[in-house]
């Protein structure tokens, strides 16, 4: 029986050709988050490391929510630099005992892609890569090109599906618009979802407050019992465009798009255009939603062909006089909907 390390660090070389030590501190959960980093006077650079451990956990076919790692950094990297994301995710995967390296680490590597499992490059300049030790890692498709690379695994992006829905933002101004909610899933290995925690954590929300990762887990938790085997089965990531909207209106629209990543629905022509909420997922229902006729306004203004407008059926008997045919001059169609599962 393998025992996991208690901590584990890793370092990174930065631009100017400073150290970076990135240390990685497992211990009991005990309902505490699953993730905690420290970069001391940068909270917005821990809050950019927590999503980049978020999403680079995606692709991983064991699921266990029991501990908590503490990630912090023995210096600040300055503003832009990223090449410390690499060191961090391995350092997080080393305390897991997800990947066991044969030596000390020195990584420097950055990706717009964690979710899928892969590296996009690297910010050394040559002459810094000229001073690396043997065995130091480099990001990019002449290095470690995805993270499976690391165990002899194939790259796992092909293994993830995603798809993306929008929904109105509405707040009387300018700024009105439509606003998309992508959900990514990654197969689990039989036994290891719900075996391991609850639905909920294996859910991540990288961006939002610990408030919305909460309402957002709930709503697709919740809406996937409605499936009669929805549960255990996914890692999943939810992102959205902008993280300034408030309200509960997202939730039909992210429910659709895990749906969809889930294989749960036919993929539209277009777009699904959505908004509505539920008290009770579970049972696949549809409420209704505020500022009804804003959001009609927005949908139909910002429609293109091939698009699916979805409300909720409370709403059908108040719909504008001339929307329907609104919206089929321009090659689009709505639906108000009671449940979902039924679209």
């Amino acid at each position: 029986m393998t025992t996991l390390p208690v901590s584990a660090q890793t370092r990174s070389l930065l631009a100017d050709g400073a150290v970076l030590t990135v240390t990685a501190t497992r211990r009991a959960r005990a309902n505490r988050a699953d993730i905690k980093c420290s970069v001391a006077g940068a909270p917005a650079l821990a809050e950019r490391l927590s999503q980049v451990l978020r999403l680079a956990r995606h692709t991983e076919a064991r699921f266990d929510s029991r501990d908590q790692v503490v990630l912090s950094f023995d210096a600040t990297p300055a503003a832009g630099e990223r090449d410390w994301e690499l060191a961090a995710v391995l350092a997080d995967r080393m305390v897991r005992g997800v990947y066991q390296p044969l030596g000390p680490v020195l990584a420097n590597g950055w990706s717009d892609q964690w979710q899928l499992g892969r590296i996009d490059g690297h910010q050394l300049a040559p002459a810094l890569i000229d001073q690396l030790p043997p065995g130091a890692v480099l990001g990019g498709a002449a290095g470690l090109a995805h993270l499976g690379m690391l165990t002899g695994r194939p790259d796992q992006a092909s293994a993830v599906s995603s798809a993306r829905t929008w929904f109105p933002l509405h707040s009387g101004g300018i700024n009105d618009r439509l606003c998309w909610v992508e959900v990514s899933v990654y197969p689990l290995d039989a036994g290891a979802g719900a075996a391991a925690g609850e639905e909920e954590d294996s859910i991540g929300v990288p961006g939002l407050d610990l408030l919305g990762q909460s309402a957002v887990r709930a709503a697709l938790a919740a809406a996937r019992r409605f499936d009669a085997h929805g549960v255990g089965r996914w890692r999943s990531v939810v992102r959205f465009e902008t993280t300034q909207f408030q309200g509960t209106s997202w939730e039909l629209a992210a429910v659709m798009a895990d749906r969809l990543a889930r294989g749960r629905e036919c993929v539209p022509v277009g777009r699904i255009l959505a908004s509505g909420c539920s008290a009770d997922w579970q049972a696949g229902r549809v409420d209704s939603v505020e500022a009804r006729e804003p959001k009609l306004a927005l949908m139909l203004a910002q429609a293109v062909a091939g698009d699916r407008l979805l409300v909720p059926a409370a709403w059908e008997g108040a719909l504008p006089d001339g929307l329907r045919e609104a919206l089929a001059a321009r090659g689009a169609s709505i639906a108000c909907v009671a449940r979902i599962g039924m679209i």
